[in-house]
């Protein structure tokens, strides 16, 4: 049996190091925590998937709090647009690898505890290997294929994971797979196309909506870990910012579920980051070639098939028409059928079901191009004054 790192009748034991009695106190005299509860908290490993809005804020109270093992996985950089919200992040930070820049802090916040930085994104291939071992699994993603994903390999690993989702003022919160308890495949049983509900970089999001909902996520990973209170499990809590009102909605396991054994849904995980083919016919185009093509006399027609909103931020210069991707039935006449289109979104999944739909309705896949990247690759590569969201 391990030995405690602290002893009730003496928290203050001389071996211990940089002060971890001063720098846990507050735990330590709270009932029902105490000196267990940290022990634990010390000993335990959590995986955080994502260290941006979400993880931003729960990472930070997770090293705080003395979680011995965190490991971090990300495969983005920082930007501009990232600063809103990602507190973990600052201004000297961009460009930089956000998995680094967040181990930075967090070994700031707290020395003791060990930061495992993995720069890459969870996907069918690398995700077992990337959380076996692991107590706790923190949602940090923002898209639900993604989500789908953690399902099944939480449940293959046995792991409850914590959940969070914020879309623009409101907040969602519960923990699944705890204890064999309900996960994300009973409260959502099937999954919606992944273009058709928007991320937080497309519909927007009040910036301290992600720092509350993550700071709740370290909460019930901290209970759950020292084994205190009542965690959300099978209860989904919705919080409303612009009036603080707050509801907790039950659901239940369902039984007659075929569950996850590996994992073999790669169709699902396609926003995840897994390498999933597109469609054998439908082709792709650099911004490079793209470039090059519009300077020619009869370039290709392009189209954008972003919301207004996110065209008020940036849009490709010579664009022919903005459509979003829902209404492309609604103007098929505006789309020529007699030269190359190239359609483009945000980062280029959007697109691809707007191409579907053109495919169905008598255009020619030779003549259709999805831009590869969308926009944010344009600014990477093009225009790099280009602003990203």
């Amino acid at each position: 049996m391990t030995e405690p790192k602290y002893d009730i009748n003496d928290s203050l034991a001389p071996s211990m190091s940089d002060n971890r009695d001063a720098r846990y106190a507050r735990h330590l005299m709270l009932p029902d925590f105490g000196p267990e509860g940290q022990n634990a908290l010390e000993e335990a490993k959590v995986a955080c998937i994502g260290a941006g809005g979400l993880g931003s804020s729960s990472l930070l109270y997770l090293a705080a709090a003395g979680v011995g093992t965190i490991r971090i996985i990300d495969d983005d950089e920082v930007e501009i647009s990232n600063l809103q919200r990602q507190i973990i992040h600052g201004t000297k930070e961009l460009g930089r690898r956000k998995v680094e820049s967040a181990a930075e802090r967090l070994k700031d916040v707290n020395p003791l505890i060990e930061i495992d930085p993995i720069c890459s994104r969870l996907n069918g291939e690398n995700g077992l290997d990337l959380l076996k071992g692991f107590d706790i699994v923190i949602d940090g993603t923002d898209n639900i294929p993604a989500r789908y994903l953690l399902n099944d390999i939480c449940e293959i690993l046995g792991i409850p994971w914590i959940h969070a989702s914020v879309f623009r003022y409101e907040g969602q919160l519960t923990v699944f797979n705890l204890e064999g308890s309900a996960n994300y495949r009973d409260l959502f049983p099937n999954p919606p196309p992944p273009e058709s509900i928007p991320s937080c970089s497309e519909a927007g999001v009040l910036g301290a909506l992600p720092g509350i909902m993550g700071t709740m996520q370290a909460m019930e990973a901290i209970k759950i870990i020292a084994d205190v209170g009542s965690p959300l499990s099978e209860r989904l809590m919705i919080l409303d910012t612009r009036t603080m009102a707050s509801k907790i909605l039950n659901y239940s396991k369902d039984e007659s579920r075929v569950r996850a054994t590996e994992l073999d849904r790669q169709n699902e995980y396609i926003d995840s980051g897994c390498d999933v083919q597109e469609d054998s016919d439908m082709q792709s185009m650099t911004v490079l070639i793209l470039q090059e093509l519009m300077g020619n006399e009869n370039g290709p027609f392009l189209l954008d098939v972003r919301r207004p909103n996110e065209e008020a931020i940036c849009t490709i210069p010579g664009t022919d028409l903005r459509v979003e991707h829902t209404k492309i039935l609604q103007h098929l006449d505006s789309i020529p059928k007699d030269r190359d289109v190239v359609v483009y979104c945000r980062s280029g999944i959007r697109s691809m079901s707007a191409i579907a739909a053109l495919g169905a309705n008598g255009w020619k896949f030779e003549q259709l191009w999805n831009l590869d990247g969308g926009i944010h690759a344009w600014s990477r590569e093009i225009d790099p004054t280009m602003p990203r969201y």
